[in-house]
């Protein structure tokens, strides 16, 4: 059975919208009693102790799932090249999610350019270490080419839907069967408000796939639009009627 996971970009509650979340428990116990996963961002900037993620991992329900991103010192700094070192302490820290985690999100620079060996080496060695969903967002053109295409499919790395569609040439070409949207506000990138018509084409969209698991992030969470765009689109979801896919971005 597939399952759309709909959730944010990290999990604080501001006042604005703590009504719609129970009263009682830290700020993660709050919100994964409503919305079904997280992204994890802040692993993109440092490490965390594996006894936090184990934290983290028994505060929440059995369902929940996280979306944990690679550090930038693999993607920005080494970029993708000679960091097994990196990826081994990377893995022993989010393996304490256990079955929570339920994808690890790999974020590329604009600047890097799509080179098959490197590439090719660098998923390998991280899908020896997680057998799970992986989800790449790249933004350099080249990404998005169909030698890029070709090899995210082959190593089953998905790639991520994103809006603004940051490099992307033409129309979203999958690699998988799963879905990873990444939702980061548009026209102000990190703080608009996506409308009600959006959302409705998109709840749409993601009831008529029925064949693999769909995660749809919000990361507009400058303004505080994520989370109300969250619960919104997943009332939507829950009252969807069956019908054909549109294609919402």
């Amino acid at each position: 059975m597939h399952t759309v996971y709909i959730g944010t970009a990290g999990w604080s509650l501001s006042s604005a919208v703590a009504s719609r979340f129970p009263l009682d428990g830290s700020q993660l116990q709050r919100y994964a009693q409503v919305l079904d996963c997280v992204e994890i961002n802040s692993s993109f900037y440092r490490s965390h102790q594996s006894a936090t993620y184990a934290r983290w991992a028994a505060s929440t329900p059995e369902h929940f799932r996280f979306s944990v991103k690679l550090p930038r010192s693999i993607t920005h700094e080494r970029r993708l090249r000679d960091g097994a070192a990196e990826l081994d302490r990377f893995a022993g820290e989010v393996m304490q999610l256990g079955n929570k985690l339920g994808c690890v999100l790999v974020q590329l620079p604009p600047s890097l350019r799509f080179e098959a060996d490197v590439a090719a080496a660098f998923f390998q060695a991280l899908r020896q270490r997680f057998g799970g969903m992986l989800a790449c967002e790249a933004r350099h053109p080249n990404w998005f080419a169909a030698q890029a295409t070709g090899l995210l499919t082959a190593q089953r790395i998905t790639r991520v839907r994103a809006d603004p569609p940051a490099g992307q040439p033409g129309p979203h070409v999958p690699t998988t069967s799963e879905a990873y949207l990444r939702l980061h506000g548009s026209p102000k990138i990190y703080y608009s408000d996506y409308p009600a018509d959006y959302l409705a084409a998109l709840a749409a969209e993601l009831h008529a796939q029925t064949q693999a698991d769909n995660w749809c992030i919000f990361d507009n969470t400058a303004a505080g639009a994520a989370l109300f765009n969250a619960l919104d689109l997943q009332a939507r979801l829950r009252d969807a009627p069956a019908a054909p896919a549109h294609r919402a971005i």
